[in-house]
């Protein structure tokens, strides 16, 4: 399962950058949103009708809290800001590096001071790296 949802999340990610980069500029951002969060609903709705006995229960809806929310107002950040990005010329090559990268440093911290992670010398190593490719790729 470890691979399986690593290429999985691979998948949607480049897919999900393939249509954004090919959504229409004349195309209204938030109409287009609107229709992707349908598409995403009914997948989910699909998925959900055949999960078995864990669907909608009311001890499963009493398991969520303020993170659903928050997750979604994430995405819709992250929809619009993509989408933005590649109508001001942002290139494929380009912008999911810079982004992910730049969500990875701030990530690496808050692992360490919210959720008591290990921060190694590899990790270190990495956020240096890391830094570097950001300071090449801004060249």
């Amino acid at each position: 399962m470890y691979r399986a949802a690593l290429a999985m999340a691979i998948l949607g990610t480049v897919m999900y950058h393939l249509a954004q980069k090919l959504t229409p500029r004349a195309a209204n951002p938030f109409l287009s949103l609107a229709v992707t969060y349908l598409v995403a609903l009914g997948a989910c709705l699909v998925v959900l009708a055949t999960y078995g006995r864990n669907g909608v229960t009311r001890p499963a809806l009493q398991q969520l809290n303020w993170t659903s929310i928050a997750c979604g107002l994430s995405i819709f950040l992250v929809e619009v800001g993509v989408l933005l990005a590649y109508r001001a010329n942002w290139n494929l090559k380009t912008l999911s590096l810079v982004a992910n990268t730049s969500v990875a440093l701030l990530l690496a911290p808050l692992g360490v001071w919210f959720f008591r992670e290990s921060l190694t010398f590899r990790n270190v190593i990495g956020i240096a790296l890391c830094l570097c490719g950001l300071l090449i790729l801004q060249r």
